[in-house]
């Protein structure tokens, strides 16, 4: 009868028991004396690994017949005791089991589980004598588990998609809000310009938070910038679905604007975070079609919303949609920044080695020269404005988004205005009418790789690629606009049929999509080191007038009539249309005279033929003012500073930054 568990158990107990000078034996040890027992243990053990050789299996029963019960219970017992006397396991040296949980929390989050190493294979690894004037500098080894890089591409697609409907929240409850304008004068006792502040007030509050939350996200990370502001975005849209006066609905609103504004500085770092520069540009579309969608989705949902459920139900679905996302980002959403992941991995070797009594210091290798953290908020908050007012490709690039922005916010106010009041469409139906902008923006994502295969088109191996190969799309954005603007102005008002007015936003939100992700990619290239701040400056102006715009819509609609007040529009958007074919001529010549851009040839041409030593000594002087310059950028914008240098199977070749 074979041994259970419990028999084997209370065996080895009385083993254990009478034995006890077989405990401490080594496993492949036996006592003196005792070689005739072990003689036979072994001549047993032999035969029946054996037993598949008919002689030998034969000679094998014979011998066992021949022996007697006594003989042979005396060698089993030998046996059992030579097998059953080996110390039990700890409950330490268990390994603990793996439970369902733990396999979906090791899953979702592979930073949790990094790979074990000991001391003194650590120490061989890291560059440093571990002194506290030198210590160990800790940085990502090949194939490690807690690099973002070397996560699956399953993994960081859920990442991202999770991500993206994160992002896509703050804009959806910025202009769902829109729906609900004429619904809430008779009970708050507002006035039409009062009501539409509530949009403007969000958008403000969308403007001033980046400046505090991208500084918290270099200090703290990514994951400690999302937990101290989208819990009380949650919080603060709760407030908006419970207040009964006006006082308390705005602000309820600029403070849900201000605290979704994270939303701005974290997606974008999350997506650089896990994924490389050559493989980066189908997850920024995911990523970037998210906030550019949410403002088309808002008024559609709100208003049937409205229509069939009442006004305050639309709060609730902001709050509602905001309460998931901030679960789901909270149980789902691991930390991508690299300087903080190898932080807490310095802390915790630090930690072991002093449990040991040992000396040794180990640091994250961006502490090497560690600013302090007013140094860092300083920089956040001062460094977007230096930009926006010392760099002329920064400052009028930042004036014709905002523009395009604030247009886009002026046609959430003048819609209702244009649809429901003066064709008498019902609150749902005027939802309908931003479809046409909706199918644009997702027509703009499908085409935006035909920015991609100009942008390779021009790269040549072993070259750097220029950042004004980016702007071809807009180049060909900055005519459709106007084209759209005016076609929509002259179509807006009856007796013309309303589709033609909805087909003139389509050109209106494919060159939307395409202006914007031109513009931030040729940032991005431009300004290498500090596109964080230089994004930043871009996105406090475009949210200022994305403000502004809503407040004077209704009233220039009404006093100037939809023909002439819509020509205003896109006489705005013709004279911003040369500007990226300004930059795209004299982008370079603007980039070699820049304080922050690292271009040196003068043209297209020379940049394109630039040397790889010209290259690499521009690299080295970029490197340079990272060590040597106080203001340094915020973030580390490379790939190969923040972990790719470290992929599995070694470097991958970055191929928009031709490297």
């Amino acid at each position: 009868m074979p041994e259970t568990p419990s028999r084997l158990s209370s065996t080895s107990t009385m083993c254990n028991h009478e034995n006890e000078d077989e405990d401490d034996s080594p496993l492949d040890g036996h006592r003196p004396g005792s070689n005739k027992g072990l003689s036979k243990s072994k001549s047993k053990s032999k035969s029946k690994s054996k037993s598949k050789s008919k002689s030998k299996s034969k000679s094998k029963s014979k011998s066992q017949n021949q022996s007697g019960p006594e003989d042979r219970n005396k060698t089993e017992g030998k046996h059992l005791s030579r097998v059953l006397t080996k110390p039990l396991p700890t409950p330490s040296s268990i390994p603990p089991p793996q439970t369902s949980s733990s396999k979906f929390k090791r899953i979702l989050h592979p930073t949790l589980h990094p790979r074990r190493h000991t001391l003194s294979s650590v120490k061989q690894s890291y560059p440093g004598t571990g002194t506290s004037s030198d210590p160990f500098l800790v940085d990502f080894a090949p194939n490690d588990p807690t690099n973002p890089y070397n996560w699956s591409k399953n993994y960081r697609w859920m990442l991202t998609t999770l991500i993206g409907i994160t992002a896509l929240c703050p804009p959806f409850s910025s202009v769902s809000y829109s729906s609900t304008v004429v619904q809430i004068l008779p009970e708050y006792g507002m006035s039409r310009e009062l009501s539409t502040a509530g949009i403007s007030l969000f958008i403000l509050g969308f403007a001033l938070g980046p400046l505090i939350f991208a500084p918290i996200s270099e200090i703290w990370g990514r994951t400690f910038a999302f937990y101290v502001s989208f819990p009380f975005f949650t919080l603060f849209n709760l407030g908006t679905a419970l207040s009964h006066n006006t006082p308390t609905l705005l602000i309820m609103r600029f403070l849900a604007g201000f605290a979704g504004s994270s939303t701005l500085t974290n997606p974008g770092g999350q997506i650089g975070d896990m994924w490389a520069a050559h493989e980066r540009a189908m997850a920024t579309s995911v990523f970037s079609l998210a906030p550019f969608l949410g403002p088309v989705l808002g008024p559609i949902v709100g208003g049937y919303v409205t229509e069939r459920c009442g006004y305050r139900w639309v709060y609730w679905i902001q709050f509602i949609y905001a309460f998931v996302v901030t679960v789901a980002s909270i149980a789902l959403m691991p930390e991508t920044y690299a300087p903080t992941i190898l932080r807490r991995k310095a802390r915790i070797l630090n930690e072991q080695s002093k449990e040991q009594g040992k000396e040794d210091v180990f640091i994250a290798k961006f502490d090497k020269i560690k600013k302090s953290k007013s140094e860092i908020i300083k920089i956040g908050l001062l460094r977007p404005f230096e930009l926006l007012f010392t760099e002329v490709i920064v400052g009028c690039l930042a004036i014709y988004g905002a523009i395009i922005y604030g247009i886009l916010y002026l046609f959430f106010a003048c819609f209702p205005l244009i649809y429901q009041e003066i064709r008498g469409w019902s609150v749902g139906q005027g939802g309908l009418a931003f479809l046409g902008m909706g199918f644009g923006l997702v027509l703009g994502n499908i085409l935006n790789p035909l920015g991609d295969r100009w942008y390779k088109r021009a790269s040549r191996p072993g070259h750097v690629t220029p950042p004004e190969t980016r702007l071809p799309l807009s180049c060909i954005s900055a005519i459709l606009l106007p084209i759209g603007l005016m076609w929509f102005a002259w179509t807006s008002a009856p007796p013309i049929h309303w589709i033609w007015s909805i087909l003139a936003c389509i050109p209106f939100g494919l060159s939307f999509l395409w202006i914007f992700n031109s513009m931030v990619n040729y940032i991005i290239d431009s300004y290498t080191l500090y596109a964080a701040s230089a994004l930043a400056s871009l996105a406090v102006l475009r949210c200022l007038f994305g403000a502004a715009f809503p407040l004077f819509a209704v009233k220039m609609y009404r006093n100037l009539g939809l023909h002439v007040a819509g020509t205003i529009v896109a006489v705005l958007a013709i004279v911003c249309a040369p500007m990226p074919f300004l930059f795209y001529k004299y982008g370079p010549y603007l980039r070699r005279k820049s304080r922050y851009a690292p271009s040196t040839p003068h043209t297209i041409e020379e940049e394109a033929n630039e040397t790889s030593e010209q290259r690499e000594e521009e690299r080295k002087d970029e490197q340079r003012k990272v060590r040597i310059r106080p203001d340094e950028a915020l973030e580390p914008e490379w790939d190969r500073e923040a972990g790719e240098d470290a992929r599995i199977g070694g470097r991958a070749r970055d191929l928009e930054k031709g490297i």
